[in-house]
């Protein structure tokens, strides 16, 4: 695990269970204010959130750190082809020797997709007192037939198309971020793959995210949690939104998400004392 140099909006890198990844933050660190945590979806990295993370510090006034998991955008590669279990596997050796590297102290874990099934296998998993909350953004708990549809789908325009060319602009190693995501996802083996019972363990607030048109996933996920979970939860579901919110609906999105932040903020942390 290596420290990560907070300096707003400039990239660095830590290194996670015996990785390279690369990083940026923006706002306050962590020992100034409650810091959001943003984990990409299966095909994301730092660089294909955009502005997002920006704009989010500006409207929480609290800290944004971003990260790409091993495997994806200029982070250090992975072996393939993925477990089947990696997003698990992500929960419970890498991202906390994330959040120990950045010095999190409180705040909230923001997953996108399979950054939202990882968020919520960690907040299940591990009784923080430092979480505040989740945000889960087109959150899959479940597969779902119409979402293998759509990624093979994937795979077709990967071999066929322009998508190949498209992500290599974003990833180092784009064969080993495509791969590893489709090819876990389209393993026989992972039909049966489920983290209801995450859902279940976890205390925290959450706030559900979706487009109305979420091509890889159905309201019957959003339902899912809400029935799971002992801890609040509030929805949004988006029209004319598939499944990247803060892409396609990200005014709304960004609203959405400050607000949630302020509620669940909690008391301002204690000051230390000053040395005389």
């Amino acid at each position: 695990m290596t420290a990560f140099r907070w300096i707003e909006g400039a990239g660095g890198e830590i290194v996670a269970d015996g990785k390279r990844l690369e990083a940026v933050a923006y706002g306050p660190r962590p020992d100034q204010t409650p810091t959001l945590v943003m984990l990409h979806e299966g095909l994301g990295c730092v660089a294909l959130w955009r502005d997002f993370p920006a704009r989010l510090a500006a409207a929480t006034g609290w800290g944004v750190f971003t990260y790409s998991r091993a495997g994806y955008g200029r982070s250090d590669p992975v072996a393939l082809p993925r477990p089947l279990d990696y997003m698990t596997r992500e929960a419970r050796l890498s991202l906390p020797a994330v959040l120990a590297a950045i010095g999190f102290e409180r705040g909230i874990l923001l997953g996108h997709s399979d950054g939202a099934a990882i968020a919520a296998i960690y907040a299940g998993e591990h009784s923080d007192e430092r979480l505040r909350g989740l945000v889960l953004m087109a959150p899959h708990v479940f597969t779902e037939p119409p979402g293998l549809a759509s990624i093979a789908e994937a795979r077709r325009a990967y071999e066929t198309g322009d998508l190949r060319s498209r992500l290599a602009k974003h990833h180092a190693h784009v064969d080993v971020a495509f791969r590893g995501w489709n090819g876990a996802w389209l393993d026989p083996g992972f039909e049966a793959w489920n983290i209801e019972d995450a859902v279940r363990r976890w205390r925290v607030p959450a706030l559900l995210i979706q487009g109305a048109d979420d091509q890889y996933g159905t309201l019957a996920q959003i339902r899912a949690i809400e029935a799971g979970s002992s801890a609040p939860t509030e929805r949004l579901i988006l029209e004319a939104c598939r499944h990247s919110p803060q892409i396609d609906q990200p005014q709304a999105t960004l609203e959405a998400v400050a607000a949630f932040c302020a509620k669940v903020r909690g008391p301002p942390k204690p000051r230390r004392p000053s040395a005389r």
